[in-house]
């Protein structure tokens, strides 16, 4: 066979073809309004990330990003849509360890798969949690819960609105050797409504959520979920300082898209979510959140899920958690 060009030429001209298109879609992407979904109500530390990173987004590529919040059921049913979206990029899961990492142990049906559903995209932040009652509670410091939760078995409620926030009282309850009723909510600022109404007693939250209602005087913050202190509330004790050794319980967040998206699309919207993590609406969300910018390869996400979603297996497991 004659080829009207030299072999190694008509291989170079054959592999520029192919590579083509999936340059032409990284380069030309985004070309329309992309979604995010979120699975926690407005208002949640997930969806104020979302939309600062939305905001980035916009500026970088002049095409808008639409929030979109589907709360309930651990976010189950947002990441089931987010599973079934078109693999084109225009829809974004925005999630956190609830939905890719502690629901398989939580639950025995899901309605899709953290990992053969979806690809990764890159990580966005990790930050912890803060222990909280109504700043009219008796309660002054952990040791306070823990005496009446002792003097009182499953007298005492604690609310949680995500996979993380309900762990972290488990992980209390397991620790300290405590019963504590749990109280389910869809997200976690519905349970701090009912916090400050008085119709449960403490809550372990994010600090986006949590914080701000301390600053503001309705809640009282007793202790912090890492062995870290938190720099907003510095003289707070972390619950591991105040008296649950090895108290240690945090939160990541995790873009996702998915599976079968075209890997230019994912290298593309990596690129723009790690500038977007770098902005100034970020920064102002990581600030006031408490939370730590965090951003790796689709593959560093990818085993980081791994070893999370292991993690959080033994954990649940050791707190006696039945997947329902």
């Amino acid at each position: 066979m004659q080829y009207p060009f030299p072999r190694r030429q008509a291989l170079a001209l054959l592999l520029a073809a192919t590579l083509a298109p999936a340059a032409m879609a990284q380069g030309k992407y985004p070309e329309k309004p992309v979604t995010f979904i979120v699975p926690f109500a407005a208002g949640s530390a997930t969806d104020q990330l979302a939309r600062a990173l939305g905001q980035s987004i916009t500026e970088q590529t002049k095409q808008a990003v639409v929030v979109e919040n589907k709360a309930g059921a651990s976010g189950m049913p947002a990441a089931q849509s987010a599973a079934r979206s078109a693999p084109d990029g225009y829809t974004v899961l925005i999630t956190t360890n609830t939905t890719h990492a502690a629901n398989e142990h939580l639950y025995k049906k899901m309605p899709y798969d953290p990992v053969k559903d979806f690809a990764p995209v890159t990580g966005l932040g990790k930050g912890g949690q803060v222990m909280v009652v109504n700043a009219a509670s008796p309660y002054k410091s952990v040791a306070d819960v823990l005496n009446a939760a002792k003097k009182n078995p499953g007298k005492l409620t604690f609310g949680s609105g995500s996979s993380s926030s309900r762990m972290a009282g488990e992980m209390l309850k397991q620790l300290a050797g405590v019963d504590i009723l749990h109280v389910p909510y869809k997200s976690n600022p519905l349970g701090i409504t009912d916090l400050l109404g008085g119709q449960i007693d403490l809550m372990i939250t994010d600090t986006s959520t949590g914080v701000p209602q301390v600053k503001a005087g309705k809640l009282r913050a007793l202790g912090y979920s890492t062995q870290k202190r938190s720099a907003q509330l510095p003289d707070v004790p972390t619950l591991d300082e105040a008296g649950v050794k090895g108290y240690d319980m945090g939160y990541w967040f995790a873009a996702y898209v998915p599976a079968n998206t075209p890997a230019p699309v994912v290298a593309r919207l990596n690129e723009l979510l790690h500038t977007a993590v770098k902005s100034a609406a970020a920064k102002t969300f990581f600030d006031t959140a408490g939370s730590e910018p965090w951003t790796t390869t689709p593959d560093e996400l990818a085993k980081f899920q791994a070893a999370e979603t292991q993690k959080w297996g033994k954990v649940i497991k050791a707190a006696g958690i039945e997947a329902e």
